[in-house]
């Protein structure tokens, strides 16, 4: 990562603190020396910079690093209880909200009913936020802001229009009505997408700078991963993995198309499927169908292993395309994983495009608390944003994130 060659000094100064906070939340404990070479600043300018941070109270020294021959080493982490963020989850029938310190522990979750097809749906989220909000306000640290993760497409994070089929919201305007009510920001995106930020500031995606977050069950979501960015596309609407066309003449899918991967093996889809082939009744459900399967049911089986084929060729149509280094497997959908690999495996590794046979696979367990800490860590992955597009990262949460107005003049 390169450090800002030109404009202001001041632009640049912020950038630099940002680019060290991000560094030090990504890395954990890390010394001055290596933060110097990760980001090609002068050891002089890190030294002044990370003392700014650490008079603010956002880092801290935490360890002593092991001694090569030389002086320890200091090693600089993130001061947690500095500052948190809320994150929601929202679902159609329920809300999954989470605060989280800085460095991203949770510390409380909440889940509550929800009808995102009410007229009044945005003042019933405000509703049931505001106790939750109030009560960060009065707790230690500064409440940096809330993040929201939809499944949908948002045009703008910081206050754009959500569309979601699933949730039946058309230009939706949820951002902004609830920063207004608030008076913090709000960063809204896919839900997908706040899973992929919490993978690449606390997870898997750590270490690895391209990979890609394929969710299953009630539909079919993508988070992609590029150069440790997540890549919205044109209007925020990359990743519609699940509406890509499968087949020609396949089930009508909720968006209106036929043949739609998400229309052949989403949890509503096997659910049809099994009633189809008598597995399941009218009254049975994904759970039941899962339960039997489980229990041995040979075509319950077959179900799953069949959904998995066409899973595993389409993702490998997705890796052929973007050669990540990881796919994560997410999602309601991986409670049946042990059923969907089989099916999942063999297509996947036969519709891989050979040199890219080194990509590695993991499903994670279902956990529905890790989509709202996902949406937190869309607020701090805002604040932790790094120069890396010759922009400053999100205004708002960097005010609020700064302890003193007071800055070290002449450092770039």
């Amino acid at each position: 990562m390169a450090r800002l060659r030109s404009g202001s000094a001041t632009l640049i100064r912020d950038l630099n603190r940002s680019a060290i906070l991000a560094l030090v939340g990504r890395r954990g404990p890390v010394a001055r020396v290596e933060i110097a070479r990760e980001l090609a600043l002068s050891p002089a300018t890190v030294t002044v910079l990370t003392r700014v941070l650490v008079r603010d109270g956002l880092i801290e020294e935490v360890d002593v690093a092991p001694s090569r021959g030389g002086r320890p080493g200091i090693l600089l982490g993130l001061v947690g209880n500095a500052a948190h963020a809320l994150g929601a989850k929202i679902a159609a029938d329920r809300l999954t909200v989470v605060r989280v310190t800085l460095d991203g522990e949770p510390l409380g979750i909440v889940e509550t009913p929800f009808d995102a097809a009410a007229p009044d749906a945005i003042e019933r989220l405000g509703d049931a936020l505001a106790p939750l909000v109030a009560s960060a306000a009065e707790g230690s640290g500064r409440l940096l802001g809330i993040g929201l993760g939809v499944p949908g497409v948002v045009d703008d994070q910081s206050g754009g229009a959500v569309e979601s089929p699933v949730l039946g919201w058309v230009g939706l305007p949820l951002g902004a009505r609830l920063q207004s009510r608030f008076g913090v920001p709000v960063l809204v995106d896919n839900d997908v997408n706040t899973l992929a930020v919490a993978e690449r500031l606390y997870g898997r995606g750590r270490d690895v700078d391209h990979f890609v977050t394929v969710t299953i069950g009630r539909g079919v979501g993508l988070g992609i991963v590029v150069a440790g960015e997540v890549y919205r596309g044109a209007h925020g609407g990359a990743g519609e993995f699940g509406h890509t066309r499968i087949v020609d003449d396949g089930p009508v899918c909720h968006c209106g198309k036929r043949g739609c991967l998400e229309a052949l093996v989403s949890d509503a889809a096997l659910v049809q499927q099994a009633r189809r082939a008598g597995v399941l009744s009218d009254a049975e459900g994904s759970e039941h169908l899962l339960a039997l399967a489980n229990s041995g049911d040979v075509e319950a089986r077959r179900i799953y292993e069949d959904a998995g084929a066409i899973l595993g060729r389409a993702v490998a149509g997705l890796v052929n395309i973007l050669s990540p280094q990881l796919v994560l497997m997410g999602g309601e959908g991986t409670r049946a994983w042990d059923h969907l690999a089989p099916g999942f495996d063999a297509a996947f590794r036969s519709d891989l495009f050979e040199p890219l046979r080194s990509v590695v696979v993991v499903a994670d367990r279902w956990d529905d608390d890790k989509w709202a800490r996902g949406a937190a860590a869309l607020v701090l992955g805002a604040t932790f944003a790094a120069p890396l597009y010759e922009r400053p990262p999100n205004a708002a949460l960097r005010a609020r994130l700064a302890a003193s107005s007071h800055t070290e003049e002449g450092v770039a």
